[in-house]
């Protein structure tokens, strides 16, 4: 009991927190596969396994408390499971915001121009009157 006071006390990193991203999970892996491997360290309030092709492989695993969290994420990046090393992170909103690079965002005006049928250059400076 003592011990789990101390490990309250101990001030954590700022970048922890109660979610966890997972990656290179296998393709395969069930949600029970997961609530068993990830509920050995605490109670878990969520689940989340990535079912696009984009997000195949991948998983967000929210914990009731942040310690939990903290000890899964400690013991668990590096894990074999189903011969896959997990790679486990805290969930951060401003790193995954930053993906969407600037290739992607020029795409995505280029597709709502062609779809509004405009060019682009309606705010450019006026041409000078031909004389």
């Amino acid at each position: 009991m003592a011990a789990a006071a101390a490990r309250r006390q101990a001030r954590l990193p700022p970048e922890v927190n109660r979610v966890i991203y997972v990656r290179n999970l296998p393709f395969s892996i069930s949600s029970e596969e997961m609530y068993e491997l990830f509920g050995k360290y605490g109670a878990i309030r969520q689940i989340r396994i990535g079912n696009t092709k984009e997000t195949r492989g991948t998983a967000y695993v929210a914990y009731e408390d942040i310690y939990d969290a903290k000890q899964a994420a400690d013991h668990l990046s590096g894990f074999n499971v189903q011969n896959r090393y997990l790679i486990v992170l805290y969930y951060n909103p401003t790193r995954q915001n930053k993906k969407s690079n600037l290739k992607d965002q020029e795409e995505k005006l280029r597709a709502m121009q062609e779809k509004h049928n405009v060019d682009g250059e309606q705010h450019a400076k006026p041409q000078q009157a031909k004389q």
